[in-house]
């Protein structure tokens, strides 16, 4: 009963501490000016306009435009290349008390490829038509966020605002594919380690409703390449365990356990991210011949990829014996391996996911600043994709997706990506209130006053 009661009592004290924090900045900053908002739009825009597309970044372009920003807000600049050509930027705003841990805002400058031909303007235009609409590869995926990352910065400076706690702002490399030269590196760094960071904030997903999207953990990717074996034979002839006759048998196999978990989204049962995801990404077979395929010739040799992605909350272990026993056994002369294994755990061996808990402070901060500045907030979910915060999340360290767009159809990695210029806005003021709530926050057993006040 006394260890009950001293949780409750420190549960009372946490939120107080939130409230009390909240108070703190009541005084909104005044709405930026019509002129203030073509200028903002003006920033984004340019930033989207610089091609980071992969396979062939223009990195050197975008760090040069981030630094440029930097400096006109006076923030702290440092350039990492842990890998050369692939610039890693980081920007500090210093906190009056330096002994508390700092909050990390990051966000990825590379954007996937496009399709010229299948957009309606051009995917580095930045175009914006009668409504309003920015199209423009990132603009959901991700120079958005790092731009109202930015954008939020600036008003709170101009505003007087001074963070108890240090903010990083981390502009990296490589995201979209893998970030091992980008993030991997830094979050396994003396440098980040030196930064001492307590919570990080990443990208998320926009909704096509009123509510935000909170993302507590997300899916690793499993990569998985099943190979079949077997005898050649003549293309007329009937024989068991022929290799693509028995590939074709763990496809069916794939086939049914995705059509199982695809129903329980169907059904409302899961969110996407809560179920083990298989999709093929290649089939390869046939003995290749100067018109094409040799027709009469059943091939000795068939594989097939996957695209699989595991939730932190499903046993990955149940998995791997499917593969092993049902999908690729040896008995059908069949093996398997993986491209890529995410981990679903970290360096402790607990689940790669962040508390949602309200006790918690970062979380229950997180949902009122959002609340504050007028957003509203859906059911944590899980991640379908993967993203940067696994790296901090395997580091044992908070993380949280979040990207400010409500009202938005889900267009990252599509055709005629767009946001519209009300919403990035809104945004701005969100991730306002957000820094406010995170570097004003002091802890149950701190003196509220920093070290240079005393």
């Amino acid at each position: 009963m006394e260890k009950l009661c001293n949780f409750n009592h420190q549960f009372v004290i946490v939120h107080l501490l939130l409230f009390s924090s909240l108070l703190s900045f009541t005084n909104p900053t005044p709405s930026p000016t019509q002129d203030e908002q073509s200028q903002i739009i003006s920033r984004f825009q340019e930033y989207l306009r610089i091609n980071t597309s992969q396979p062939s970044p223009n990195y050197k372009k975008s760090t040069q435009f981030i630094l440029s920003l930097a400096e006109s807000l006076s923030l702290e600049t440092q350039v990492i290349e842990f890998v050369q050509g692939k610039p890693l930027v980081i920007l500090k705003w210093p906190g009056s008390d330096l002994f508390l841990p700092s909050i990390l805002l990051n966000s990825h400058t590379d954007v996937v490829p496009s399709e010229r031909s299948k957009w309606d303007y051009h995917p580095f235009g930045a175009h914006i038509d009668e409504n309003g609409n920015i199209f423009a590869r990132g603009s959901q995926d991700m120079k958005c966020v790092g731009m109202q990352y930015m954008e939020a910065v600036r008003r709170l400076k101009a505003s007087g605002f001074q963070p108890k706690r240090s903010l990083y702002l981390s502009f990296v490399p490589d995201e979209e594919i893998g970030g091992h030269d980008g993030l991997e590196k830094l979050a396994q760094s003396d440098v980040f380690k030196n930064m001492n960071v307590d919570i990080v904030l990443d990208e998320g997903l926009a909704s096509p409703n009123e509510n935000y999207r909170l993302f507590y953990g997300e899916r690793m990717p499993w990569w998985l390449v099943i190979k079949a074996t077997g005898a050649p034979g003549h293309g007329a002839k009937l024989y068991d365990n022929s290799a693509i006759e028995n590939l074709f048998k763990s496809i069916e196999s794939i086939r049914r356990f995705r059509a199982s978990q695809f129903d329980l989204v169907k059904a409302g049962l899961k969110g996407e991210g809560e179920v083990i995801s298989v999709n093929m990404a290649f089939l390869k077979a046939g003995t290749p011949s100067p018109t094409g395929f040799v027709m009469n010739l059943q091939p000795s040799e068939a594989e097939a990829g996957f695209d699989i992605r595991i939730p932190p909350t499903v046993n990955a272990e149940f998995l791997e014996k499917r593969i092993a026993e049902e999908w690729a056994p040896a008995s059908r002369n069949m093996s398997f391996e993986f491209k890529q294994k995410g981990s679903t755990q970290d360096y402790r061996g607990r689940p790669l996911i962040t508390a949602t808990d309200r006790s918690k402070p970062w979380w229950a901060l997180l949902v009122e600043a959002i609340k504050k500045a007028n957003g509203k907030i859906g059911k944590p979910e899980i991640f379908p994709a993967a993203t940067d915060s696994r790296y901090f999340r395997q580091q044992g360290l908070r993380a949280i997706g979040f990207s400010p767009m409500a009202n938005t159809p889900v267009l990252l990695h599509d055709h005629n990506e767009f946001l519209n210029q009300a919403e990035y806005l809104k945004g701005i003021d969100v991730y306002e209130s957000i820094i406010k709530a995170y570097t004003s926050y002091i802890p149950p057993g701190r003196d509220s006053l920093s070290r240079d006040e005393l």
